[in-house]
């Protein structure tokens, strides 16, 4: 079975062709990066129109890529929700029309499902049930995945997901857009004692998460080093400092949430995705807990990307779930996903 998986839920076009025999056959994709940098954050409007541009290009080089033909689709997978209202329907459009020029089913996906699974596309897979992290520039969340499509959310961020904070963060501290990555490169040269930052919801004896008061400290630490350098703008160091500082608090948090989610449910499985999923200390600090085996995306498909959608496609269409669907849901949460399936 022969899947094309579309994702256009925010600033990258993705398209891949996901065999169910053979794994994944072909992966393109587009990053609107440097157009949205210009504004700071992405336009949606324009995050839309690009998306129109890039479709047709992508889902052409990736028939090339797996020397494949259009007529060799068995079915198509899009991301339905949830992301930008324009950008999904970019998608949705694309993926209706072409399964109604060639006869083929059109699967939705829910684009957090995607990022869940996207670990079983690695070379190393893993087994249900596992505790699986979600953490990406819009949601930070702990699931309870016990197959597919039977998801159980044990706690999520209640303000900003972790990698907002991270983008926050680093436009505070004027790196440029999207200021994450460059905030975690960054880190790696800073002191681990400069800053203390608080660890919000350490302790709190539940699975949720904030964030965004880490901004309201690193915004209170800038302003402070200001004053003493009378006016001045911090230096590279300090800035190295404190974005290790900042790093360290996050790792924290969801290395300490990750320990217990997996002492709350008894599994020995963890699974990490999403754009955070990709940061090198978390890596290594989930990577590192005892009596846990710890998976992870390939890094090429931590950010949003159309092989997760293909393959979670592929999974629904295996199961027989019900095909087509042209509406976009920009804000849908997976429990709600997950009743439509029962």
């Amino acid at each position: 079975m022969l899947v094309l998986g579309i994702e256009s839920s925010c600033d990258e076009t993705g398209v891949a062709l996901y065999d169910s025999e053979h794994g994944l056959l072909a992966h393109q994709l587009h990053t609107q990066m440097a157009m949205h940098a210009e504004y700071g954050g992405v336009v949606p409007e324009l995050a839309s129109r690009d998306h129109i541009r890039r479709l047709v290009p992508l889902t052409r080089a990736c028939l090339q890529e797996a020397d494949k033909d259009y007529a060799d689709i068995d079915a198509i997978a899009f991301t339905q929700g949830p992301g930008l209202g324009g950008a999904l329907l970019a998608g949705a459009a694309y993926a209706n029309a072409l399964g109604f020029a060639l006869n083929k089913p059109v699967i939705p996906v829910h684009h957090l499902e995607g990022h869940l699974l996207s670990p079983l596309l690695g070379d190393s897979r893993p087994e249900f049930p596992f505790v699986a992290l979600l953490v990406s520039g819009g949601h930070s969340q702990f699931m309870a995945v016990r197959g597919i499509g039977d998801y159980t959310l044990l706690g999520e961020s209640v303000d900003d997901a972790a990698g907002e904070a991270f983008d926050k963060t680093a436009k505070l501290l004027g790196l440029p857009y999207p200021g994450g990555a460059k905030l975690a490169e960054l880190a790696g040269h800073g002191r681990a004692d400069a800053f203390a930052f608080p660890r919000p919801m350490l302790h709190s004896g539940d699975l949720n998460m904030s964030f965004s008061g880490l901004k309201t400290a690193v915004l209170t630490a800038v302003n402070k080093v200001k004053v003493e350098n009378d006016g001045a703008d911090i230096d590279e160091a300090t800035r190295c400092d404190i974005c290790r500082a900042f790093e360290d608090a996050v790792v924290d948090v969801l290395a300490a949430k990750a320990e217990l989610a997996l002492h709350q449910t008894g599994f020995q499985r963890l699974v990490v995705a999403g754009g955070v999923g990709a940061n090198r200390k978390l890596r290594a600090r989930l990577g590192a807990l005892k009596g846990v085996d710890t998976y992870f995306p390939p890094l090429s498909l931590c950010t949003d990307n159309g092989a997760m959608i293909a393959f979670a496609g592929a999974m629904h269409l295996a199961q027989a779930q019900q095909a087509g669907a042209f509406d976009v849901k920009p804000r849908w949460p997976l429990a709600e996903r997950m009743q439509t399936m029962v």
